[in-house]
């Protein structure tokens, strides 16, 4: 299990009866989490500034208690991220993948060559940015425009805006499968591929049909020594075994870690389980 520990700027305070209380820089916000199935202690709602509520008709809407901000940032070590209210609980930021930001810019630096990155399913870009700010040239595919639009928003508030990045608003199995027929090689790739989803044109995803596809279309646009391969998962439907099995399925003789990823929950023992990460090396 990999523990993150993302700093000053974010704490889960409580997590308990379906739901979890955070501190976002000095924001605090109550939302729903389905992994949250214990009881630890009470959580009222009066401590957050704002609350999150499901709709019965799909999605669901916050309910600010106290002033909150259109937007705001927080900050991981030397990168920052602009964080807003999304309609689906969101918040733009996963600080659990800050473990695997922090091995990304280690390996990165520690290359002493020219890193190219493909981020997949690259969402706000978080590993995007910590992939530029170890001097990697990144291009970033996500399907939303205005998910790509945050991410550009991300690199100027880190500083980051005149370091090498694309942001291509596509389908991700037919822009890997374009970069085949030109030709194009990668040092690295990342992809945070949801359980469902649709692409740029409304091409529908299920990781459970198209993900061993697209795994077997990225081996051929991977250098024969690229610097590492990360894959993340939340799906429920994809256990720890099941991501192991199908990762030594395409990358045989290479070095596989399967980790849970986790956020400590402060003043308690527990931990908040937050998916299933993967790291491949060539070596």
């Amino acid at each position: 299990m990999l523990i993150s520990n993302f700093g000053n700027d974010y704490e889960l305070l409580k997590a308990s009866d379906g739901q979890k209380l955070e501190r976002w820089g000095k924001i605090k916000l109550l939302r729903p989490d389905p992994v949250v199935i214990w009881h630890e202690t009470k959580i009222d709602k009066k401590e957050a500034d704002a609350v999150y509520y499901r709709s019965n008709t799909g999605g669901g809407y916050w309910e600010n208690v106290n002033k909150v901000p259109e937007r705001w940032t927080v900050k991981y070590k030397d990168l920052v991220f602009n964080i807003k209210q999304m309609g689906f609980k969101h918040t733009g930021l996963f600080p659990e993948q800050a473990v695997n930001w922090d091995r990304m810019i280690e390996a990165i630096k520690k290359s002493n060559r020219e890193i190219k990155v493909l981020n997949l399913f690259a969402y706000t870009g978080g590993a995007s940015v910590a992939c530029l700010s170890a001097g990697a040239s990144v291009v970033h595919v996500d399907a939303s425009k205005g998910m790509n639009d945050w991410a550009k928003e991300n690199v100027i508030s880190s500083g980051l805006q005149d370091r090498p990045i694309r942001f291509l608003v596509d389908d991700v199995v037919k822009f890997v499968e374009r970069e085949i027929r030109r030709g194009n090689k990668y040092d690295a790739i990342i992809m945070d591929p949801p359980s469902y989803g649709r692409g740029a044109n409304k091409e529908v995803w299920t990781i459970e049909k198209d993900l061993n596809n697209l795994l077997y279309l990225c081996k051929q646009i991977l250098n024969d020594n690229f610097l590492f391969f990360c894959i993340n998962t939340y799906s429920t439907n994809l256990s720890l075994l099941t991501l192991d099995n199908l990762l030594r399925t395409h990358f045989v003789d290479k070095k596989i870690q399967l980790d849970e990823l986790a956020i400590p929950i402060s003043n308690s023992k527990l931990s908040l389980p937050c998916g299933v990460t993967g790291w491949i090396t060539s070596e």
